[in-house]
């Protein structure tokens, strides 16, 4: 199915082919607590941006390998293109309007613990 979500003032926009159940991570690392970002990552293709490649500013920290990308207007992450998944994007699930219908499986990623979560979460994903 294909959603489209964006920034709160809508300079950002971009669409997602998804498969219900959604499957959503919910970290605890410093930035994720501090802005409420719930995971849900998707291909590379799966995803689209549609509006807002000028719009955005970039932030890393850490390893520098996460791009934290951000609308430079109203300051909301809608996506971001994750260490975890460095095939993939990661988009809010706060910034993506769902038909009430969809379910979401949400799993608690130890971010604070980083190298143990991935590793959980890449053996969980090879069972």
């Amino acid at each position: 199915m294909r959603l489209e979500g964006g920034c709160h003032c809508g300079a950002v926009r971009y669409a997602v082919e998804v498969e219900p159940p959604l499957e959503v991570l919910a970290c605890n690392c410093s930035i994720c607590l501090m802005t409420g970002f719930r995971h849900l990552i998707v291909e590379a293709e799966a995803f689209t941006l549609l509006a807002g490649e000028g719009a955005m500013t970039e932030y890393r920290f850490g390893t520098g390998k996460a791009r934290h990308v951000f609308c430079g207007t109203c300051g909301i992450k809608s996506f971001y293109y994750p260490r975890s998944h460095p095939d993939g994007v990661s988009v809010n699930l706060a910034c993506l309007p769902l038909p009430q219908d969809v379910e979401v499986i949400e799993t608690a990623f130890d971010g604070r613990n980083w190298e143990a979560a991935k590793a959980a979460l890449d053996a969980a994903s090879s069972d």
